[in-house]
């Protein structure tokens, strides 16, 4: 075993029995390059990349190869999700010597870590037009021979243009940095003009689901085009939750569809995608009454209590592409496989609905998406919907049943915070409109876990976990995600100890993380390493960036808090990424919605009232039940109000302050810095949030 073997990473410990003397990023190799002047091979990747798996057998597992880079490089493994730090960095560098980007990762570092070559996948030798993995690497192998004084001077060139365009560049430098509500109108029409109405999303093939494009869409279409913007979220929503991209049986969806339709996936899961897709649907039940939005939030929620949780208590990263060696195996159905478990007339009526045929629609065998609705289906039919569901509904408990009994698909079960601090959220959220207290419990034990067994010894976080070790100081996204998480927890619970604790994780952002001089905050704290300066990041990926959940949180907090330096650092990195959001607004889906939180208006709703009152828990009960996305809300009883007071200064006392009831509940609302009268008892409470706005029409308009 090569020095892969000590570590934590499913990732890299699939590499550990490599002939390649793979090394982790760590001090001792970085030192060893400098020590032999080699220069460094680093392979990032993670461990549900398909063609990282395929370059891993075709390449690292080759002896002549494994000789190349063992003689000539000080070869790194470094898994993407446990270094997201180093993977910015160098994907930048792969991106501008190639003009593209992807994993694996591969680039060729000098001794003092400056890239000078790279690209993604290599076959081992030259075909179908591609490099040979092995003539690239006699290359570099003669480059660094015969011509060093030139790969070292690419090196500190590529290095300075990415310290600059990662740090200074976010726009074109003209934009005025003004946030208005333009910005949104603009993000607006971008989306309406590269929606597909035929199969919904935006783009075409490979289509990626883009969560927070549709939230922001929710939020301005009762403003803006009519239902343009609404129907351009059902459509796609609907052709989802559809379509072969979402797991019919077991419920959550795969990473995105390599086609235009949705309906052959790349079969990796994500727990981020499904956080995300979750709060997403959650959001569009409460802004349409669908009730298959909700199924959805429920199966894609149930799925990750079922398969991705840690005994104690975390969240898994992700579930592979790939089991038996082939793509997809674990997830597609023949129809005798169907009929051999559901019975000759309940498979018929399965497979009509669910598009299984004898001919198949991927390599012979069947996805299964609903080309129609099931009421569709019922009414060709003539049979009756509900009772066509119902029976669907057993069917696909049984071929649950029956996929359990293969062989599943390899799963990264490593912790990590910042994707935990986004399925908290979406567990947090959907608990509230959905009473469900499993999802709350489920929430609350991720989040107790995170802050107790996922600290270093100064107490500050740390990025990962896996088998009871915690390794890696946490970035930037780890503690904004973990922040609002906790911010959703205190709306869920009213319990204050959650704003304490999203308090001291914003105050780290602002002590560690912050950049006064410029706006916004880099990646990574003040005292973690960073090979080619500190870097910020800007840009949405498939989670929102560090910057923009950092706003996102700091308004959150700021309002509910009082505190002045929040809503300041807020508004300076909106500001500072202005020219992004006119410029490319769908690179900066979460900071358009934080935007639109900012401009508001942005109710400010504090309860008076008992949490074991039914009346109280009805008008609670009531909000949450709400499309109201932009607002913040506290609660404390009477008693708790009272002893708060006389004993120890809270965070929360800001927006308690001057606030006192004799009917209870009583409801305070404020907007814009402008209360407006108490609402008392559950009849006047109810009537006021009935006026409620799902978003910032006044800013719009």
């Amino acid at each position: 075993m090569n020095q892969l073997a000590h570590e934590t990473s499913p990732y890299l410990l699939q590499h550990r029995e490599n002939p390649v003397d793979w090394w982790p990023w760590c001090s001792e190799a970085l030192e060893l390059a400098v020590r032999l002047q080699k220069p460094i091979f680093l392979s990032i990747g993670y461990s549900a990349c398909h063609w990282c798996h395929v370059m891993a057998h075709e390449s690292f597992e080759d002896a002549r190869i494994a000789k190349l880079l063992n003689e000539h490089f000080i070869s790194i493994k470094v898994d993407r999700e446990e270094r997201p730090d180093l993977d910015q960095i160098y994907m930048n560098a792969v991106q501008m010597l190639t003009g593209r980007g992807g994993w694996p990762m591969s680039v060729f570092l000098t001794p003092t870590l400056q890239p000078f070559f790279g690209g993604t996948y290599w076959p081992p030798t030259s075909r179908m037009g591609m490099p040979g993995f092995d003539a690239v690497l006699e290359a570099v192998i003669d480059a660094w021979r015969n011509r060093r004084e030139q790969a070292i001077a690419q090196g500190s060139e590529l290095a300075a243009q990415i310290q600059q365009t990662r740090v200074v560049g976010v726009g074109d430098g003209k934009s005025s940095g003004e946030l208005s509500a333009g910005l949104l109108r603009h993000a607006g029409a971008t989306l309406e003009q590269q929606f597909d109405p035929r199969y919904g999303g935006f783009g075409g093939a490979p289509k990626f689901p883009h969560p927070m494009d549709l939230q922001l869409l929710l939020r301005l279409a009762p403003q803006l085009h009519g239902n343009a913007m609404r129907d351009i979220v059902v459509k796609s929503l609907d052709m989802m939750a559809a379509g072969g991209i979402y797991d019919h049986l077991g419920g959550g969806f795969h990473r995105y569809s390599v086609d235009d339709r949705w309906l052959v996936p790349h079969f990796e899961k994500m727990l981020y995608d499904n956080a995300l897709l979750a709060n997403c649907y959650l959001e569009g039940y409460l802004a349409t009454g669908r009730s298959e939005y909700a199924q959805v939030v429920s199966e894609t929620l149930e799925y990750v209590l079922r398969d991705m949780t840690d005994p104690a208590g975390g969240f898994y990263s992700a579930e592979d592409a790939d089991s038996e060696g082939e793509e997809g195996k674990f997830y597609v159905w023949m129809p005798a496989e169907i009929t051999a478990v559901l019975g000759a007339e309940a498979a018929a009526s399965f497979n009509y609905v669910y598009d299984v045929s004898e001919s198949g629609n991927f390599e012979g065998a069947n996805i299964l998406n609903r080309p129609k609705t099931i009421r569709q289906c019922a009414a060709l039919h003539g049979q009756d919907a509900a009772q066509l569901e119902a029976e669907l509904a057993e069917s696909r408990a049984k071929l649950l049943a029956a996929r359990a009994n293969r062989v599943r698909p390899g799963r990264d079960d490593k912790v990590l915070v910042a994707w935990n601090g986004l399925m908290i959220d979406a567990f947090a959220r959907a608990a509230g409109a959905f009473d469900q207290s499993r999802w709350l419990a489920a929430a609350i034990r991720a989040a107790n876990f995170i802050l107790a067994q996922m600290r270093g010894n100064d107490g500050r976080l740390l990025h990962t976990w896996r088998a009871g070790r915690a390794n890696v100081h946490a970035f930037l996204d780890d503690y904004a995600a973990l922040a609002n998480a906790c911010m959703t927890l205190h709306e869920a619970t009213f319990d204050e100890r959650w704003i304490d604790e999203a308090v001291r994780l914003a105050d780290t952002i602002l002590a560690r993380f912050a950049d006064p001089a410029a706006g916004g905050f880099f990646f990574t704290a003040d005292d973690q390493q960073a090979p080619l300066g500190r870097q910020k990041e800007w840009q949405d990926s498939a989670t929102p960036s560090g910057n923009s959940l950092a706003a996102t949180v700091l308004l959150r907090l700021g309002k509910v808090t009082g505190r002045v330096d929040y809503s300041e650092a807020a508004v300076a990195t909106m500001r500072a990424a202005a020219g992004l959001m006119e410029r490319f607004p769908t690179a900066a889906s979460q900071m358009l919605l934080a935007l639109d939180f900012h401009l508001g208006p942005t109710p400010e709703i504090v309860i008076l009232g008992d949490p074991a009152d039914a009346d109280t828990q009805a008008v609670v009960a009531d909000l949450r039940h709400r499309f109201v996305p932009n607002r913040v809300v506290a609660m404390r009883s009477p008693a708790v109000a009272q002893s708060t007071a006389e004993k120890r200064p809270s965070a929360l006392d800001p927006i308690f302050a001057g606030k006192t009831a004799t009917v209870f509940p009583t409801a305070f609302i404020c907007e814009n810095f402008t209360c407006a009268a108490p609402a008392a008892g559950k009849e006047a409470v109810l009537e006021a949030f009935r006026h409620l706005r799902p978003s910032a029409s006044s800013a719009v308009h």
